[in-house]
């Protein structure tokens, strides 16, 4: 009997057995929950071989998070594989090329907006599309952000996203609360994920977190912060939202 035991969770961004995305599903899975993943595009061929070794074979169903119709569609897709969901975790987030690495002052709006709408909005987005199918009981919505509270090297417009993420959070959790529908993030330390290999610099984190961390940080281990989500999603912090969990070796607590 596991912790996620009957409950039905939806996860997106499952691109390769290296997202953490991939290990809350496998782990939710292991520990009893029901579990769909969604993909769009080009990515979607790729999810549904990686769905293929999850314990148990997952289907996926297209949702591009800035697709309207997707969005118009998706609790009806769900509802071919749940009555209801009880959990949703929002791993997305993208940012063009010249909204990163070191060019803040010059990144076009178009460019910031792109980042805003698929790292920020989308969270509220998502939420609000998969709200028809949760109960009265109450649902957890679980996000994945990297700790905003400071700028980042290179990190540039995807940290401004990151803080409208926290932000977006926190409101979330205000408005929905009333229907026991709780909202909270993973602030994960850096991952070797595919995400990760678009940000310039990607090795100066790396380098802050063995310098500081004070539980040593593996940056190829995406299980704790998997861990992290899935508890999140678990009835193990039923009076919890609105917050942001810490999985990154303590490093948001050390000075400079």
């Amino acid at each position: 009997m596991g912790i996620l035991k009957d409950k039905n969770i939806l996860v997106t961004g499952v691109l390769t057995e290296s997202s953490i995305a991939f290990h809350i599903a496998r782990i939710a899975q292991e520990q009893g929950a029901s579990v769909v993943l969604s993909s769009f595009g080009r990515a979607l061929s790729i999810t549904n071989r990686i769905a293929a070794r999850l314990p148990k074979p997952a289907p996926v169903i297209e949702l591009d998070v800035t697709n309207v119709e997707h969005l118009d569609s998706l609790a009806a897709n769900l509802k071919s594989h749940f009555d209801h969901i009880d959990g949703v975790v929002h791993s997305i987030g993208f940012a063009p090329e010249a909204a990163l690495g070191g060019n803040f002052l010059n990144t076009q709006w178009e460019d910031v907006a792109t980042a805003v709408h698929v790292s920020t909005f989308s969270y509220k987005s998502l939420t609000m599309a998969c709200k028809p199918l949760f109960r009265k009981e109450g649902a957890s919505v679980v996000g994945l952000t990297f700790d905003a509270t400071v700028a980042w090297p290179k990190y540039d417009w995807m940290g401004v996203a990151k803080a409208g993420l926290e932000s977006a959070n926190r409101y979330l959790a205000r408005d929905l609360g009333v229907e026991n529908i709780r909202c909270n993030l993973i602030a994960a330390g850096p991952i070797k994920t595919m995400a990760a290999k678009s940000i310039p610099g990607f090795e100066d984190f790396e380098s802050v977190w063995s310098e500081r961390a004070p539980l040593a940080w593996d940056v190829s281990d995406p299980i704790p912060a998997a861990q992290g989500a899935v508890a999140l999603l678990s009835d193990f912090f039923p009076k919890t939202t609105g917050e942001i969990i810490h999985v990154d070796g303590g490093v948001h607590a050390i000075g400079g």
